[in-house]
């Protein structure tokens, strides 16, 4: 089985312009996530796909991989698309967050471990909820499961809702997850889900993967014990250089 990792990387965030370029302690975030990736042992190829010329020239600076894609795209997804329909010979793409900095190669490994199982068709992970504010925090979107680990919900509120208990007992009453934004998807799979029409569940939580759902698709789940530190916010970024750096 060949597996390709896909970085996607967009210049023009909302709430943190420039983003993949930003300096953590003397290298550049997208660099960072490069990095790391090129790590994970179960990578054939890891590549950025991006739609700005300025991520583009920085990663061909430090001689990683980068393709230019559609500026027209609504998601990762769609760029990864675009990027496995220029490449032949993989199996699996992976969908590898761009502001993740320090994501662990392990759960890239992770990840791909779920397609030993040739009836995986898509493949994310999931934490467990440690505290009550991760559980009422919508950002932290929650994962329902069924019996065989796939995802059949995904929500910014805390689901399933525990009936005669008080929500700050319901973490010791049964497990929840956080959904962590890691996406694994064959290839034949991936380019189905790109011309998927948007559903009304995708729209109201603004979730991506619900419309996956609502249209029949299984997404299995792997729980990882690694706490992410995504990148969202010129705050964030003060966050992760007090964490790592003591900046």
């Amino acid at each position: 089985m060949k597996i390709i990792g896909i970085i996607p990387a967009r210049y023009d965030s909302s709430r943190f312009p420039g983003k993949p370029l930003v300096d953590i302690a003397g290298q550049s975030m997208i660099q960072r996530v490069y990095s790391q990736a090129k790590h994970a042992s179960s990578l054939s190829e890891v590549i950025v796909a991006t739609d700005d010329q300025r991520i583009y020239e920085h990663v061909k600076s430090f001689a990683g991989n980068v393709m230019m894609t559609s500026k027209d795209h609504q998601s990762g997804t769609d760029r990864c698309a675009e990027v496995a329909a220029n490449l032949i010979g993989f199996d699996v793409a992976i969908n590898i967050q761009g502001d993740e900095p320090f994501i662990d190669p392990q759960q890239i490994d992770l990840l791909v471990s779920c397609f030993k199982n040739t009836n995986t068709e898509i493949a994310t992970l999931i934490r467990r909820v440690e505290s009550e504010d991760e559980l009422l925090n919508e950002n932290k979107p929650k994962v329902v499961l069924n019996r065989k680990g796939e995802a059949i919900y995904f929500s910014r509120q805390a689901v399933p809702y525990l009936r005669g208990k008080k929500i700050n007992e319901w973490l010791s009453h049964r497990p929840y997850y956080n959904h962590i934004g890691i996406y694994g998807y064959r290839i034949d799979v991936l380019h189905q889900l790109t011309t998927l029409p948007l559903s009304d569940l995708e729209t109201m939580e603004s979730l991506e993967q619900l419309r996956w759902i609502d249209n029949g698709y299984k997404i299995q789940t792997a729980i990882s014990e690694h706490s992410n530190d995504a990148i969202d916010t010129p705050d964030d970024l003060k966050h992760v250089l007090n964490k790592y750096f003591n900046l």
